[in-house]
């Protein structure tokens, strides 16, 4: 069976050690049972955020055998062998949770123009037509269209299109779309497009887009664009982009990066800044002008006292500075 697990940064788990690659099984005459005995791990990707903080996590594709028939709330399981596969990132989180939410809803996508279905149905629409399904239905829209899908759904839009599906849905939507996912949910959006997330979910954006997900979630954005995550989730930002996570969270960028208090913030290139709340970790590095590599770096403790929390901070002639004036022009964004 194909399975997503989480494990820490190391990849232990419950004081396991785990490698990429490695082969595990439970010895001679054990059998799996679910949250007592075993490996475990959950069908759909996007629920490994239930049990696991995305900011203190990785992810990879795992095949588990021995399969204990029983099953918990979500879509979690428990076997007694298990092969760890590759790590995956949050785009690729999102992509295979709605692959999981489309392979099981059923019912054939057959209306060209548009189409509407109910509990448990699948809807599909053409070129700037619409499509609506129930909750645990699919919704797929073409060009310019719109896609809605109910709880436990998948909803996919194309190219500026916009998707939404609901309670532990996932969200699809091409260039210059919006995508929008319920709690333990995955959006995806493509370039210059927005992806919201709930509690727990994964949101990812091309360049220039935006991406948000709410608490233990992941929100990643490609250069330009903004990824913001709440408390103990974790954000990252590519060039001249901007990170944002709440407490407990950890934030990325090649632009800026902003955290909570207790969070950790990472940030480097050229005129990057940092910021965070008391007890945080700042990181940043400032890069050659014409290389990337690393001219100068610092990293502080932000005690209240030498390093102010919700300040900005950024290097100038190799020293940690505040940024003056950075704060406004960064909130009015």
């Amino acid at each position: 069976m194909k399975a997503y697990k989480a494990f820490n940064q190391d990849m232990t788990c419950r004081g396991f050690q785990y490698a990429e690659g490695g082969d595990y099984e439970l010895p001679e005459g054990q059998e799996a049972e679910l949250c007592e005995r075993g490996f475990h791990a959950c069908e759909r990707a996007v629920d490994v955020l239930q049990h696991y903080d995305a900011a203190k996590s990785v992810v990879h594709e795992v095949e588990v055998d021995g399969v204990d028939p029983k099953r918990d709330t979500d879509s979690k399981v428990c076997g007694r062998k298990i092969h760890i596969g590759a790590r995956l990132n949050v785009a690729q989180l999102v992509q295979a949770t709605f692959e999981y939410n489309k392979e099981h809803c059923t019912i054939e996508h057959t209306d060209p123009k548009q189409a509407s279905a109910g509990f448990r149905g699948a809807a599909s629409a053409g070129e700037s037509g619409a499509a609506s399904a129930g909750e645990s239905g699919a919704a797929s829209a073409g060009f310019r269209g719109a896609a809605s899908a109910g709880a436990y759904s998948a909803a996919s839009a194309g190219e500026s299109g916009a998707a939404s599906a609901g309670f532990r849905g996932a969200a699809s939507a091409g260039a210059y779309g919006a995508a929008s996912a319920g709690a333990y949910g995955a959006a995806s959006a493509g370039e210059s497009g927005a992806a919201s997330a709930g509690a727990y979910s994964a949101a990812s954006a091309g360049e220039s887009g935006a991406a948000s997900a709410g608490f233990r979630g992941a929100a990643s954005a490609g250069a330009y664009g903004a990824a913001s995550a709440g408390e103990s989730g974790a954000a990252s930002a590519g060039e001249s982009g901007a990170a944002s996570a709440g407490e407990n969270g950890a934030a990325v960028s090649r632009g800026s990066a902003s955290v909570g208090k207790n969070g950790a913030a990472l940030a480097r290139g050229n005129g990057c800044r940092v910021r965070g709340g008391l007890g945080s970790i700042l990181v940043i590095g400032e890069e050659s002008g014409d290389s990337f590599d690393i001219v100068a770096w610092h990293a502080v403790l932000v005690d209240g006292a030498t390093v102010k929390p919700d300040t900005w901070y950024t290097i100038v002639d190799g020293e940690l500075v505040e940024a003056d004036g950075q704060e406004t022009e960064d909130e009015s964004r």
